[in-house]
């Protein structure tokens, strides 16, 4: 390639015309371009490219406006047909043939002549919302204390002997004795399921937090004289985002199974959950032609904590910071 070489005095122009001068800043020599990141920003990112998880959630978002706009935009009455005996016992076909096409009566009418449609969702509102709020009690005494726990060589004495001894009950023979002790209803299966609900994660987390709590930053703060319970909130904890959201992904729909089994033997809340739904539809099981008012709750009920776990689990792979890359 041939080069041509320019003389510059045939340009005419000055020194100053020609060249410019660039200031030298230390400060701004330092920094390091790079394109910003956000860490939540990537997590629904990944979380997004898959399509599979676009339907999951979709799927779960339809799920919430049914449990929790439905029954206040359409009130739910058990016995509002009880006196009518044609009214009991219906298929969605005849419940349809009687009081025409309604998203009511889709899924027919039960024992008390109610809509078994209208029941469902006011079943799951009370099991879902149970669920939810075990989760947020057990998650945040089992993170904040799993976090302490794992650090503080004195609370790992105490808790562990705790824990041999309270960890090794059967989980649903202890909820089973405090359902019986106490009257059955909603908060009393809360506090049944939470009072010692929270040791496993605490003692996960734990688990978590040994693993970790002697890297160089960490036994740096302490040097340093940083609180333990610092250490653990703003060292260790914002590195297992993916850890903790896949183990609520877990936690939540055990709730709803702990709660439709123990109601299925009879010894869950007073209030019409999905577990009571089931078990008061349990002879219609036997019965030809009545099996519908059994398995529609069933089927809820299934299909609600799939959904529920398999959209913690992809949210919690999304949480890892290696598949951001």
């Amino acid at each position: 390639m041939n080069e041509k070489m320019i003389n510059l005095e045939e340009l005419n122009m000055s020194d100053e015309e020609l060249f410019s001068r660039v200031d030298h800043n230390d400060l701004e020599s330092e920094k390091i371009t790079a394109p910003r990141y956000s860490y939540w920003r990537s997590v629904f990112r990944v979380f997004f490219r898959k399509r599979v998880n676009v339907v999951i959630l979709s799927l779960f978002a339809l799920l919430l406006l049914f449990t929790y706009v439905y029954p206040m935009l359409v009130p739910y009455d058990q016995f509002a047909n009880l006196m009518d005996p044609t009214a009991k016992h219906l298929t969605p076909s005849m419940a349809i043939e009687k009081y025409g096409f309604n998203i009511d009566w889709i899924f027919g009418a039960g024992k008390s002549g109610e809509s078994t449609f209208s029941a469902v969702w006011n079943g799951a509102k009370i099991s879902i919302s149970m669920a939810f709020i075990c989760a947020l009690i057990n998650m945040t005494i089992g993170i904040v204390l799993g976090a302490v726990w794992g650090f503080s060589k004195k609370v790992d004495i105490i808790m562990t002997e705790v824990y041999n001894i309270i960890g090794n009950v059967p989980y649903i023979l202890f909820i089973s004795v405090l359902v019986l002790i106490f009257s059955a209803g909603f908060w009393t299966m809360v506090f049944a399921l939470t009072v010692t609900g929270w040791l496993g994660i605490a003692y996960f987390i734990r688990t978590q937090v040994i693993i970790i709590r002697d890297r160089e930053y960490n036994l740096a703060s302490r040097c340093l004289g940083t609180p333990i319970l610092r250490i653990a909130m703003k060292n260790i904890l914002p590195f297992m985002t993916s850890i903790i959201v896949t183990l609520a992904a877990t936690e939540i729909p055990s709730y709803i199974s702990y709660e439709v089994f123990l109601s299925y033997i009879g010894m869950g809340m007073s209030e019409m959950s999905l577990g009571k739904l089931i078990y008061e539809a349990e002879n219609a099981m036997l019965t030809p032609g009545w099996q519908f008012e059994f398995w529609t709750p069933v089927a809820v009920a299934s299909i609600i904590t799939v959904v529920l776990y398999v959209v913690g689990q992809n949210l919690g792979d999304a949480s890892d910071p290696r598949t951001h890359m």
